[in-house]
């Protein structure tokens, strides 16, 4: 199983620029993957980016080049920065990652709790 915790959020100003940050923890094999997901109120889930645990990381259009992820494999953290905010970009963001829970499979994804972000105009 895998813990995943995120930290950061808040009110933040458009314009601004937003860092979270998320943990992991647990009894697994390895994080093969990590990443973001947001859900805005009225809209589907939205899938921002992953991060490998080689650092290949991959954008989601509607974000690309606003947002770096980032992650430290030895502190089992992945980080998200979102800069140039706009109102839009009010949503909770979720922790996102796929972990083999040992050497031989399976592979299972989890979630983060969720973080509130909120961007005042």
């Amino acid at each position: 199983q895998v813990q995943l915790v995120e930290s950061g959020g808040g009110l933040v100003q458009a314009g601004g620029s937003l860092t979270l940050s998320c943990v992991a923890s647990g009894s697994y094999s390895r994080l093969v993957f990590m990443g973001w997901y947001r859900h805005a109120p009225g809209k589907e889930r939205e899938l921002l980016g992953t991060i490998t645990r080689e650092g290949k990381s991959i954008y989601a259009d509607s974000v690309k080049g606003r947002l770096t992820i980032s992650a430290d494999n030895a502190e089992k953290t992945v980080y998200l920065q979102l800069n140039n905010l706009e109102p839009e970009d009010t949503a909770v963001y979720y922790c996102y990652a796929n972990a083999m829970l040992h050497t031989w499979g399976p592979n299972r994804n989890y979630w983060g709790q969720g973080t509130q972000v909120t961007v005042s105009s």
